[in-house]
Order: structure tokens, then C-alpha cells, then sequence
């Protein structure tokens, strides 16, 4: 009895706990190993005040299938393959690597297209811009070893729809790629917006400071020409005018400001677990786009300055196509663009230090038994 009695505050508060994290869905472009795309992901499997219930992979900076794979190893690095891993959309609902190269004829070169560049521009640094161009379906040897664990047998789309609907108004997707995933759920079921809790997004350009980026360089980056969104601009057309209770944006505007350095990568390499190792063996200098659209959203006090837009993409097939649209309030046209929350600063010590704190702590194990597994 008095082992019980000892065991039953303890299971409560076990309790409290997993019911105090977040549930998140994690749509992502999961490039990898160990880029923006995959260490946010990271970033949010290692708090131990999110509850990831699925990670579902759309095309993007690669193809579905590598990205996939990647992801599936990470998991299994960090020892979470309880994680649905869930396969999305390979193409875009309507641009085509073809249609872009006619669009290029007429209108100048698109520097960074992401699984379409032959080769991978070297500004991007890595393992993957040493390698050449692969088709939709390859998937080659990951140099951090390949998974043995399987994907979900579920699609992305029915996957959303189905999580959300489990738990109405309690889900956060966070999307750090192309919209195609959402854009076929909310096709599906018109009611899958509402079920959100909110939206986080890594998206969009307004007008970045770039020098000394990638970015910087003019064929590679036009200031209103955000890869997330470019990639399937009819996708985010449908997005951006869906009825989310809540937006919140991380633009590149915001995104150039933060770097990941060789020494910010030495120090988490100092740490012996799982997740700090596959940091310290697999990451990159890079900018850390996708990064502060999760660790703002584990903790909004990183963010110091924000203001309200509402925000739409040009889908004309002409000079602007895939370009960020935005207006202040009282001059948006009302064609259905619905106002979102742009993040504009931060606090940089903080956020690098939340980081690397995250990377090296010892991976949480799962909150509960989640409803899809793979």
C-alpha cells in the first residue's frame, strides 16, 4: 500500500506531462541528412513539449522517396520510430520542371528549383550538392546509412485529415515545405482548416537583407520569389485562402538573419547523444530557415518584432508566377487572402542557444500512444 501510495503521484504527474505537450503535424520537404528541413524537424521530435504525431513528406528541395528515407533514418538515429513517417505528394498539383524551363525562356533564370536543378548550387553547401541530378523515384545510399524501418502505408492528405479530426482544435501544423499535402487534404475535406488549431509556416519573401547569403546572389534569389512557395504556387493559392483559426509566417526576411556555423555545430558535437552526434556529423553551415518557424513556435518570445498582413501568391503564369503577395489592412483586394502574422525579428542569442540546447539533450520518448504508426 505504501508503494502504492508512493507510485500514484508519480504516475499523475507522468500523466500531466503528456497531456501538457503539444500535439504537432510536421509537413515537410525532409531533405537531408541533417539540413534546415530535417533539423527543424529534429528540433521539434527532441522538445519535450511537443507531441509529434506524424511527419507527412512532400517534394521539394528533393524528391518524396529520398526525403522519405532520410527521415526515417533520422528517426531511427534518435530512436523515435514510433513516428509515422507518411509519404505525400512526389509532384507539384500543376508547375512542371518542363513548364519552368519554357517560364525561364521568357523571363530569366531560376537559380534554386530544388529537386529540379541538374545540380544543386554549390552555394548550398553539403553532401548533396556533390552529387548529380536524380529522377523523381530514385532514391540512392544515404551516406548516413540507409533505414530499415518502413514508411506509413497511409497517403499525407488522409493522413492530416484524419489526425485533425481525432483531435479537433488541438493540432499545430507546422508546414516547412511546398503546400501540396495540404492543398490535396483541404481539396478532400472542406472542413480540415477549421480543425487546425494553427497553422505554422516557413514560407514567403517580402524583401530580405541578404548580403553575405546565398541569397545575396541575384540568379539565385528574386526577392518575392520564396522557394516553399514557388515550387506548387497553385497549392499555396489554395492554402493561403483557406480558414485557419491562426497563421504565423517565418519569411525569409526574417530567416537570413541566422546562420548555422561550424562552431555552433562543434559545440552540440561536444554532447554524446544520438541527435547532438547526428548534428555534429551530418549538418552544415547553412541559414536557418525552417528552424525558427519551430523553435518560435515552441516559445513565441523568441520573436521581437511581428506584424499582421494578409498574404497571397501570384499564380498568372507570367513574370511574377510564385510570387509573394502582401497588404496592408484596408488595401487588400478581398478576392479571399486572409490575414496572417509576419515574424520580422528575433532574439538571436536566445534562439541559437535554445538550439543547441534542444540538439543536445537526450531525445523525449513519446507522449502517448499515437493513432497511426508505422
Amino acid at each position: 500500500m505504501l508503494l502504492l501510495a508512493l507510485l500514484i503521484p508519480l504516475f499523475a504527474a507522468t500523466a500531466a506531462q503528456a497531456q501538457a505537450r503539444r500535439p504537432v503535424i510536421i509537413d515537410q520537404d525532409c531533405r537531408g541528412p541533417a539540413t534546415t528541413d530535417l533539423l527543424s524537424t529534429l528540433a521539434l521530435v527532441q522538445s519535450p513539449d511537443a507531441d509529434v504525431l506524424g511527419i507527412t513528406v512532400v517534394s521539394g528541395d528533393q524528391w518524396r522517396d529520398e526525403e522519405v528515407a532520410h527521415t526515417l533514418r533520422m528517426l531511427e538515429i534518435v530512436g523515435r520510430t514510433d513516428i509515422p513517417v507518411v509519404p505525400g505528394a512526389v509532384f507539384p498539383l500543376i508547375n512542371r520542371k518542363e513548364e519552368i524551363a519554357r517560364w525561364e525562356k521568357l523571363h530569366g533564370r531560376v537559380g534554386y528549383q530544388g529537386a529540379w536543378n541538374e545540380k544543386p548550387p554549390n552555394a548550398y553547401g553539403g553532401w548533396w550538392t556533390k552529387r548529380g541530378y536524380l529522377g523523381p523515384f530514385e532514391v540512392p545510399d544515404l551516406p548516413e546509412g540507409n533505414p530499415t524501418t518502413k514508411p506509413a502505408a497511409e497517403d499525407a492528405a488522409h493522413f492530416l485529415i484524419r489526425t485533425v479530426r481525432e483531435r479537433p482544435g488541438q493540432v499545430t501544423l507546422y508546414v516547412g515545405g511546398p503546400f501540396t499535402n495540404v492543398a490535396l487534404a483541404l481539396a478532400i475535406d472542406h472542413e480540415f482548416p477549421k480543425l487546425v488549431k494553427e497553422l505554422v509556416v516557413m514560407g514567403a519573401s517580402l524583401r530580405p537583407v541578404a548580403d553575405g547569403t546565398p541569397m545575396a546572389d541575384s540568379t539565385m534569389y528574386q526577392p518575392r520569389r520564396e522557394f516553399n512557395f514557388w515550387w506548387d504556387p497553385e497549392a499555396t493559392r489554395m492554402a493561403l485562402r483557406a480558414p485557419w483559426p491562426k497563421v504565423t509566417v517565418t519569411t525569409v526576411d526574417i530567416s537570413v538573419k541566422t546562420r548555422i556555423t561550424k562552431a555552433l555545430i562543434e559545440e552540440i558535437g561536444r554532447a554524446t547523444t544520438p541527435a547532438a552526434q547526428y548534428v555534429a556529423k551530418w549538418a552544415d553551415e547553412q541559414l536557418m530557415w525552417d528552424e525558427i518557424a519551430a523553435l518560435a513556435w515552441l516559445d513565441p518570445s523568441l520573436i521581437t518584432k511581428q506584424r499582421p498582413v494578409f498574404m497571397d501568391i501570384d499564380i498568372d503564369h507570367g513574370a511574377g508566377y510564385g510570387n509573394t503577395l502582401t497588404w496592408a489592412d484596408g488595401n487588400n483586394p478581398g478576392l479571399g487572402e486572409q490575414k496572417v502574422i509576419i515574424q520580422e525579428d528575433l532574439d538571436l542569442p536566445r534562439f541559437y542557444k535554445m538550439f543547441v540546447d534542444l540538439m543536445t539533450r537526450p531525445t523525449p520518448g513519446p507522449a502517448s500512444a499515437n493513432p497511426a504508426s508505422n
